[in-house]
């Protein structure tokens, strides 16, 4: 059995990271990252996110297990999901001997000896993530006893986090007082310069806080016809009714824009892949129940491509499914959802 090569004194002698009242999250996360690999000092700490798919890892300086920021796996085979539902502890000096994480997909996959799990809690006390970590080595009772320098970290996360969110949420609001002047005259949804600059800044947050996140590209069907039949009136007529329906679907908060002449995007942020499925078909319903029709393609958000790499894919996923339409226009076939990486 492996001991740890920090006691207690060695700890204290470690320079504790200063938190500032007005630090950004992920500023914090590596600083507490960078202080438990010293005081200890295990192969893999990382503050990740749970987004109630996946755990998301956001803060990762790995030495021996070869993840980095943006890899992911699923929630509920991670020895955190398992802590948080209470089937583990928190501190585990050897994870093996805890059937819960020894039964899991992740203990087969990697050599782990000792465990950390770490909630860090939102400000409505449910759960964002963890600091976690993880070891090959199976260590002895020490770690137990740094039980209360790791809550604390936890506790310490959690207040930057609330502050945080809270700073963000006010830097929305007055967004969305300014943005009238990237509005699209005929829609009244952002233009195309609008919607680049909300891109832009919700590319930092989704990075800061890996929140769970797509982009749906949506192209509406029949435009040309009813220009070259009906005159460009009814066409703009067309345009409205679509951008109407596509704006009672989704969330107030969320981003809209009319991007090219009969093309519209939509950003959304906390949505599981099941949600943003949901709200495709709810699209599709409003756009029948208002006579107009399109095809629509979505991808997820992910750290590596950010949302250029998504978007690109929702627009090939969107042809994919015009294509497929073709000949059949009734016809909604399922629109593939890229695999988050």
């Amino acid at each position: 059995m492996t001991s740890l090569t920090t006691t207690a004194a060695d700890t204290s002698a470690v320079p504790v990271p200063t938190l500032s009242a007005d630090i950004a999250f992920d500023d914090a996360a590596k600083l507490v990252v960078d202080f438990l690999k010293q005081a200890v000092p295990f192969d893999y700490w990382t503050v990740n996110r749970c987004d109630g798919e996946r755990q998301l890892y956001l803060e990762v300086p790995d030495d021996t297990y070869g993840l980095k920021a943006g890899d992911a796996h699923p929630w509920e085979d991670t020895f955190c999901g398992r802590m948080h539902e209470g089937r583990g502890p928190q501190v585990a000096p050897d994870a093996m001997a805890v059937p819960a994480y020894a039964e899991t997909e992740v203990a087969h996959e990697l050599t782990i000896g000792a465990y950390v799990g770490i909630p860090i809690t939102r400000p409505d006390r449910g759960l964002f993530g963890t600091i976690c970590g993880i070891d090959p080595a199976v260590n002895d009772e020490e770690l137990e006893r740094q039980a209360p320098l790791l809550q604390m970290l936890g506790s310490l996360l959690s207040m930057v986090l609330a502050g945080d969110l809270a700073r963000t949420e006010l830097e929305r609001e007055r967004e969305r007082a300014r943005e009238e002047a990237t509005k699209d005259s005929l829609t009244g949804l952002l233009n195309r310069r609008g919607w680049d600059i909300a891109v832009a800044r919700e590319e930092a947050r989704c990075r800061r806080f890996g929140d769970p996140s797509s982009v749906l590209v949506i192209d509406l069907d029949r435009l040309k016809e009813i220009n070259d039949r009906q005159g460009h009136t009814a066409g703009d007529a067309f345009i409205a009714k679509a951008a109407e329906a596509l704006s009672a679907s989704v969330r107030g908060y969320d981003h809209v824009a009319r991007i090219g002449g009969d093309e519209f995007a939509v950003l959304v942020t906390g949505m599981t892949s099941a949600q943003i499925h949901d709200l495709v078909g709810r699209i599709h319903a409003a756009f029948d129940l208002a006579g107009v029709s399109g095809s629509i393609g979505h991808a997820p958000y992910t750290i590596v491509a950010g949302f250029p790499g998504a978007f690109a894919e929702a627009d090939a996923a969107m042809y994919e499914q015009k294509r497929a339409r073709r000949g059949n226009p009734g016809h909604r076939p399922p629109t593939p959802l890229a695999s988050s990486r």
